[in-house]
C-alpha cells in the first residue's frame, strides 16, 4: 500500500486536494469533529482535563475555540488528548483499506505528531497568502488568533517543503489540481 500525506499550511486546500487522488482518504480534521459529537469517552477525558469548558456533551467548537484561546497550555492539552484516538481511527482505516493500493492522509500535523513513515510520499499544497487569506475569512466561525494558535503548533512550512517528495500549486481551480494530481500519480505509480 502507498501512503500518501498531504501537508501544507491552513487554509491551502490540502483536503481538497487529497480528495483529489481518487483514493481512500483518513481526514483527521473530520474524524476530530466527529469526536466533539459522537465520542463520550473523548468529552470525559477533555472535562478531567479541563472542567472549566468541557461541562456538557457532545461538544460544540465554540467550546473548544473559548479553551484554546484563553490559554496556550489548553490547546497542547487537547491535542494531547484528541491526537490519541485520532490515532487509533488512522490504524483502524489503514486496517479497512489495506488491500487498496493508495491511501490518503490528510492530517494537519503529520509530521508533529510522528505519523508519517520514511516510505510515504509527501506532497506539499501551496497557495497564495491572497487567496489563502480569502478563502479563511469565508469560514463559518473564523478566527485569527485561533488559527495563529495552530500555526505554532506546526512545524515551518519551509521546512515542511524541504521534505515533500512534491508540491503542489493550487491555485483553487479543479483543472490546475487534477493535472498536477495525475503527474505525481504517474510518477509513484
Amino acid at each position: 500500500m502507498i501512503r500518501i500525506g498531504i501537508l501544507g499550511d491552513i487554509g491551502t486546500g490540502k483536503s481538497y486536494v487529497a480528495k483529489s487522488f481518487g483514493y481512500p482518504v483518513f481526514n483527521a480534521d473530520k474524524v476530530v469533529g466527529d469526536l466533539y459529537k459522537k465520542d463520550k469517552k473523548t468529552f470525559l477525558k477533555l472535562k478531567k482535563i479541563l472542567p472549566k469548558y468541557f461541562r456538557s456533551y457532545p461538544i460544540k467548537k465554540e467550546i473548544v475555540v473559548k479553551a484554546v484561546l484563553a490559554n496556550s497550555s489548553n490547546l497542547k492539552k487537547i491535542v494531547k488528548v484528541v491526537h490519541v484516538e485520532v490515532r487509533k481511527k488512522m490504524n483502524l482505516f489503514l486496517k479497512k483499506y489495506n488491500k487498496k493500493k493508495i491511501v490518503v492522509l490528510d492530517i494537519p500535523l503529520l509530521l508533529e505528531n510522528r505519523i508519517s513513515k520514511k516510505k510515504d510520499f509527501l506532497v506539499f499544497v501551496q497557495s497564495k497568502k491572497g487567496d489563502i487569506d480569502k478563502k479563511l475569512k469565508k469560514r463559518i466561525n473564523f478566527n485569527k488568533r485561533l488559527v495563529n494558535k495552530f500555526r505554532k503548533l506546526q512545524l515551518p512550512l519551509a521546512k515542511k517543503k524541504r521534505m515533500s517528495n512534491f508540491i503542489i500549486k493550487n491555485d483553487f481551480t479543479e483543472k490546475t489540481v487534477k493535472k498536477q494530481v495525475k503527474v505525481i500519480l504517474k510518477k509513484i505509480l
